[in-house]
């Protein structure tokens, strides 16, 4: 049996709060793993079996082990971790942390304490988040939207009058990596939208903005270890 998993839009700007959570029921059938987490340019605020956790910034599938737990989350817009946590992305890249390596161990059990007693978790976690939030870097929002859409690495720089090297130093901040592989993520973000709406593939491949097909299988195979039929599967 399979994981039931939802989300909602969050009250902070571009963010949004999810559950994950195992059938109460499995049933004499094994249960399903929990689905790869794919890379998608974000990092995230988790809450399960009573300890927060921090996602850092993903360039690899991420694939959950250990016995099948509910998990509460706030997956913050690309860029606004950092400031809220007062880490740079880099140094979580690719990592699972606990909130109590990052802050104050006292602060840590205050919060996990008052999320633990919200008859809501993901509502005690956006309230987290609201609270702690900086104002978004109007910057790298601009960034964001531009590689999103697809636009070239080089002339967004251009046209945000960022040079190369201070662009670079920026992202690695806000994002873990640099700005080419925020844009390849970004663009496998888009082909996967448009693959699961059922799109060809050979049309997703152009449509995203893929050389080919076999770009885009090389490109699915290399961030997710997949090929994109299993994933869609």
């Amino acid at each position: 049996m399979e994981y039931v998993y939802e989300e909602r839009p969050s009250r902070l700007t571009g963010a949004v709060v999810w559950t994950n959570t195992p059938p109460t029921n499995p049933g004499p059938l094994p249960m399903s793993p929990m689905s790869p987490v794919l890379p998608d340019g974000c990092m995230d605020l988790l809450w399960s079996e009573g300890r927060l956790l921090v996602a850092g910034p993903d360039t690899r599938a991420h694939v959950p082990d250990g016995p099948p737990v509910p998990w509460a989350g706030i997956r913050l817009h690309p860029g606004t971790a950092p400031a809220l946590l007062g880490v740079p992305a880099h140094e979580l890249r690719d990592r699972r942390v606990e909130l109590a390596d990052l802050w104050p161990a006292p602060e840590v059990r205050r919060l996990n304490a008052r999320v633990a007693a919200s008859p809501q978790p993901t509502a005690a976690l956006e309230t987290l988040a609201l609270e702690r939030a900086a104002p978004p870097d109007p910057v790298l929002r601009r960034l964001v939207a531009a590689l999103a859409a697809g636009r070239p690495v080089a002339a967004t720089a251009d046209e945000l009058g960022i040079g190369a090297r201070q662009l670079h130093r920026r992202s690695l901040t806000a994002f873990g990596y640099g700005p080419k592989t925020l844009a390849r993520i970004l663009r496998l973000q888009r082909a996967l939208a448009l693959a699961r709406s059922g799109v060809p593939y050979a049309d997703t491949a152009a449509r995203a903005g893929y050389a080919d097909q076999a770009h885009l299988a090389r490109d699915v195979r290399e961030f997710t270890g997949r090929t994109l039929g299993e994933l869609l599967r």
